[in-house]
């Protein structure tokens, strides 16, 4: 049965981020560079002050720096940090490199491990994940063109990849490519580590997107005959598929909380300027409109943190939860989408102006709608998952009817 009482250890663990977040993140938002984030001199303390508090690395288990608290625990995490667009890197589970570390931790060897997770996990380098590619729908990695060839005890990689996020400054690279491509859909790629200092990996360029993108830009790669000796391989052959998965529930779960705590930033923004601001004799939230958004935006913010959190504890009790999972992308990208427009439609001309945090979180707001899944995806998967159960259900009455 789901609990919703945060135990005693989770509860410290927010005491703690909200005081570091108070301290010392929100203080040095002004110091973050557009796409190119937080300058070293000042991130870096500010990720020792969090490894000393124990508030490193949520996603990844103890055993390499992290705190292996379940993916509640994460999400709790999550929902404080998200409040500020630098809290994850601060606290060391920024995409992709959070993504990447579950990848390396479920599927490398300890050879791998050593030379790439460790560093990873400890915050030394960065890395980038190479799957979508502009000939084919970015939704459907089962669709992926690019290929590796065996060649003796190298393989090579001809691929042409972008919205590679990170790939700027990144010392390597996690690519999905095809190496099988007479197997079925889901075993047809295979995932391999590719150091970026590599002669045959090329960063193209950076993809201009919406909003004030991570660090090392949203990249077009290509892979030009790039050699790579067989252990570069990240698990077993045909299992790229499979593997990436491991990326997308967990990394949903650290997504929706987040927006929460976007989408709760945005709310006190909004409640904040209209007791501030008069109308004539009264204030803003005396007006029954502005009522009605605070109330339509708590509603929202609870319904999508309630699905996430179950989400995250079926996820704890060894389910998969995918259905779920879907559910709180769609869900909570439209409730973070409706919260910042809501607060900006309060705060009027003001709210499109770097004068508050709206602005931005706005322009950041609506990728959320398209990355790891765009809405129409989800809303598939979901609907397919309840029609196939409903089915299935129908099925058993009309067998036990006909027995009767």
């Amino acid at each position: 049965m789901l609990n919703f009482s945060e135990s005693a250890e989770q509860k410290r663990m927010i005491e703690l981020a909200t005081e570091i977040m108070e301290e010392h993140v929100f203080p040095n938002e002004k110091y973050m560079v557009p796409h190119r984030g937080l300058p070293s001199e000042i991130l870096k303390p500010l990720q020792q002050i969090v490894k000393e508090k124990g508030l490193w690395a949520g996603h990844l288990p103890k055993e390499v720096g992290g705190m292996g608290q379940g993916f509640v625990s994460l999400g709790l995490l999550s929902e404080v940090i998200g409040q500020s667009p630098i809290g994850p890197y601060v606290f060391g589970s920024m995409a992709p490199d959070a993504g990447n570390g579950e990848i390396l931790w479920h599927a490398a060897t300890e050879e791998q491990k050593e030379k790439y997770l460790i560093p990873l996990a400890n915050g030394d380098v960065r890395s980038c994940f190479g799957m979508t590619e502009p000939e084919v729908s970015g939704s459907d990695p089962t669709t992926l063109q690019g290929t590796a060839v065996k060649d003796g005890d190298e393989w090579v990689i001809n691929a042409h990849k972008w919205f590679t996020t990170g790939a700027v400054g990144s010392a390597f690279c996690i690519a999905m490519v095809v190496t099988d491509p007479d197997a079925n859909p889901h075993n047809r790629t295979s995932l391999f580590i590719v150091d970026t200092n590599n002669p045959g990996f090329e960063v193209v360029r950076e993809v201009p997107v919406l909003g004030d993108h991570y660090v090392g830009g949203h990249c077009e790669v290509r892979f030009n005959n790039c050699r790579v000796p067989a252990e570069a391989m990240l698990g077993n052959r045909g299992e790229g598929f499979k593997l990436a998965q491991l990326r997308l529930g967990p990394g949903r779960i650290t997504h929706a909380m987040r927006w929460l705590g976007v989408a709760r930033r945005s709310m006190n923004e909004m409640m904040k300027y209209a007791l501030n601001q008069k109308d004539g004799d009264k204030t803003l939230a005396d007006s029954q409109t502005v009522q009605n958004f605070i109330a339509d935006s708590e509603a929202e913010i609870q319904a999508s943190r309630l699905l996430t959190l179950q989400a995250a504890w079926k996820m704890d009790q060894g389910d998969q939860a995918r259905k779920e999972v879907s559910l709180i992308k769609l869900y909570g990208a439209q409730v973070l989408n409706n919260v910042v427009d809501r607060a900006i439609q309060v705060l009027g001309t003001y709210g499109l102006t770097p004068n508050t945090p709206l602005e931005g979180l706005y322009r950041e707001a609506r990728a959320a709608r398209i990355y790891d899944g765009a809405d129409e995806v989800h809303r598939m998967v979901v609907a397919r998952q309840l029609l196939k159960e409903f089915k299935a259900k129908e099925g058993l009455n009309e067998q036990a009817a006909v027995t009767k």
